[in-house]
């Protein structure tokens, strides 16, 4: 049985001069234990989706749809409800730790008072949970900085914190929004590893969020890739890397550099993601890709299944033998 599941999400932003709709008809079952990546450019809607989730939307957004959790739609939950569940059941690691975190409150305050809501322990005892948690992130003398302000700490240990903030209270679902943006290679290695932990020994499915597609292939088993607010492809993580069907994947994925190709020039996707206030027409991909024709200019193609699997899913108008794409990175 699903954790979450989210049904037809649209988010929509009121603007002084159009409507600008973020997000359209993004669907995905999550079921416990298991890992599901978003990936896209910045502006396909990927954190939006899942901010509108928490009730964290800017107050001239909104939100269609459904997310049911425990049986309940996320979207219509009440304040107090909601906050209830926020930040104990669900949980969130946001991209900027500088402007996540309190600038005027110690990093214990921040900490501890998550422990003291939502799992009514003392003062005391929460500060030792929260420095064992600022220990299991790598942060050297944890029981020091647990007493600083954010702007004592680098950026990177700011990120750490917010990933222990995160994980305080052992979440049955945790969206983590870029979690390694700003660590090194060895301290990404040693949070994903604490991720996968968390997995392990409470179960805990994790919606990842990132830009990393290196990170979704050695974390996630489903992956969505979004654009202009749409799920372009929704597949399993091997499939997605073995045999790409959708342009916009085969083109990120040729942006990629690659061990075994070291001499190969990088391919870039030409052109700019597109204005959501004033959207193109028919498929959202088409002013940008090799393997458009007039049918995406004119209709907005369905997000359906693909290649016989039903948890495969491709939204694009052209089949796939005919793709000129598929045939330029056959060894993608």
């Amino acid at each position: 049985m699903s954790l979450l599941k989210v049904n037809n999400l649209e988010v929509a932003f009121d603007s002084p001069d159009a409507v600008v709709r973020a997000v359209n008809g993004v669907s995905f079952d999550l079921e416990e234990g298991s890992t599901l990546g978003i990936v896209g450019e910045s502006g396909s809607g990927k954190s939006q989706s899942v901010l509108a989730m928490l009730g964290l939307l800017a107050t001239n957004g909104r939100a269609k749809g459904s997310a049911i959790y425990q049986g309940e739609n996320l979207l219509t939950m009440p304040a107090k409800k909601l906050n209830r569940i926020r930040g104990n059941k669900l949980s969130m690691i946001f991209q900027d730790p500088m402007t996540s975190l309190n600038p005027y409150l110690t990093i214990e305050r921040q900490m501890t008072e998550v422990l003291e809501l939502h799992k009514n322990m003392t003062r005391r005892a929460a500060k030792k949970r929260s420095i064992e948690m600022l220990e299991a992130v790598r942060i050297p003398e944890a029981a020091h900085r647990i007493d600083q302000y954010p702007h004592e700490l680098s950026g990177g240990m700011r990120q750490r914190v917010m990933i222990a903030m995160a994980l305080l209270c052992e979440p049955q679902v945790l969206f983590a929004d870029e979690p390694t943006t700003a660590l090194d290679v060895t301290v990404q290695a040693q949070i994903l590893q604490l991720l996968r932990n968390l997995q392990h020994d409470f179960g805990t499915a994790i919606v990842l969020i990132t830009h990393d597609l290196g990170v979704v292939a050695g974390l996630c088993e489903q992956v969505m890739v979004m654009y202009g607010g749409r799920v372009m492809e929704q597949c399993n993580a091997d499939n997605l890397f073995a045999r790409p069907s959708h342009p916009y994947t085969i083109g990120l994925l040729r942006a990629l550099p690659r061990l075994d190709q070291s001499d190969a020039p990088l391919v870039g996707i030409p052109g700019n993601p597109p204005n959501m206030a004033h959207p193109p027409s028919g498929c959202p991909f088409q002013e940008r890709c090799i393997d458009a024709s007039q049918r995406c200019a004119e209709a907005v193609p369905p997000l359906e299944s693909f290649g016989g699997d039903t948890t495969w899913l491709r939204a694009c108008n052209r089949p796939v033998e005919e793709m000129k794409s598929l045939h330029e990175v056959a060894h993608v």
